[in-house]
């Protein structure tokens, strides 16, 4: 018994999750107009500023992290959020990984309302998985000792900044909910900690916490101040 159970709480069942409730939501959608359908999208909470702002459908923050517009747009999400979800979720447990994707996927979607094009929509996990590459990052600055951290964190480094050129470089991707993504994931890391690997100075877990609710609080009056 305490060996299944062992064996059931080292399962990605999280990550697993995410991606089956992504997959759902994109099938009701193609069987409900289509995923590339603007009234679809809008039904089934894509990010669209005005009907966040007039409306009060604040909602869409968390909502728009599981729509996709397009099989492509899907399958390289999913199939990014389950290599490196698994790895963040193996590290951090299971309640954590799901706070730090959710958090991030919050933070970049509120960067890219403030930034991003007032009348476009948005969608998709991308600022989520982004902030999970942010995590990354500070796992490479705060346990640089570890030869696994280190060499992930190099890797996933590189990775990220190709991605965010790529994200620049072509049209229609919203490189603001990546970029906020990726700096709440970093911030939020310290916030949650990972006693699996070590403690993380307490100096770092106030500078990020105050700095994280200091951005937060300025892109909320920066949308509602307005």
């Amino acid at each position: 018994m305490q060996r299944t159970l062992k064996r059931w709480n080292q399962y990605p069942y999280m990550t697993i999750g995410l991606i089956v409730i992504n997959f759902i939501v994109f099938g009701l959608m193609t069987i409900s107009g289509g995923s590339e359908n603007t009234q679809t999208l809008l039904k089934f909470g894509a990010i669209f500023k005005p009907f966040i702002l007039q409306n009060g459908e604040w909602w869409r923050l968390v909502s728009g992290t599981f729509i996709h517009i397009g099989i492509t747009h899907i399958v390289l999400n999913m199939v990014t959020l389950y290599f490196v979800g698994v790895q963040i979720e193996n590290l951090f447990g299971h309640f954590k990984f799901l706070i730090i994707y959710f958090l991030a996927g919050i933070f970049g979607n509120l960067v890219s309302l403030v930034f991003g094009n007032p009348l476009a929509l948005s969608a998709g996990a991308s600022g989520a998985i982004f902030g999970l590459f942010g995590v990354w990052l500070m796992l490479g600055e705060s346990f640089h000792q570890n030869p696994y951290i280190h060499a992930m964190a190099r890797q996933l480094g590189l990775f990220v900044v190709l991605a965010l050129v790529s994200s620049l470089m072509e049209s229609g991707i919203d490189v603001y909910a990546h970029v906020g993504g990726m700096l709440g994931g970093f911030l939020i890391g310290y916030l949650v900690g990972v006693p699996r690997l070590g403690k993380i100075e307490i100096s770092k877990r106030v500078i990020a916490s105050v700095t994280l609710v200091v951005l937060f609080g300025v892109a909320v009056w920066a949308l509602i101040g307005r």
